[in-house]
């Protein structure tokens, strides 16, 4: 069993840069691929960025946040974040955090223009 945690969420102007936070607990759950997804209102969700568990340089981005944002995982395997920069109101969103197959929460992410 994995759980996730997220923070980091808020509301920004459009330009700035916020880093969201997953922490996992569990015994194996440094192992796992951890991931960002986003769901805006009336969207389907859609996949941000990846880090794999055992090579932590290994990474996966959306095209959409490609060259924005940066994933990461510390030294432990159990906490990922990411690093948001330039956002843009289509960046608004619910980003969830997840360890198929465990989801976080989500914290909003809200940039205005």
């Amino acid at each position: 069993q994995v759980q996730l945690v997220e923070s980091g969420g808020g509301s920004v102007q459009a330009g700035s840069s916020l880093t969201l936070t997953c922490t996992a607990s569990g015994r194996t759950a440094g192992s796992y691929t951890m991931a960002w997804y986003r769901q805006a209102p009336g969207k389907e969700r859609e996949f941000v960025a990846a880090v794999q568990g055992r090579r932590r340089n290994v990474t996966e981005y959306g095209d959409s946040v490609k060259g924005r944002f940066t994933i990461s995982r510390d030294n432990t395997g159990m906490t990922a974040y990411l690093q948001m920069n330039s956002l843009k109101p289509v960046d608004t969103a619910i980003y969830s955090c997840s360890a198929t197959p465990y989801w976080g929460q989500g914290p909003q992410v809200t940039v205005s223009s």
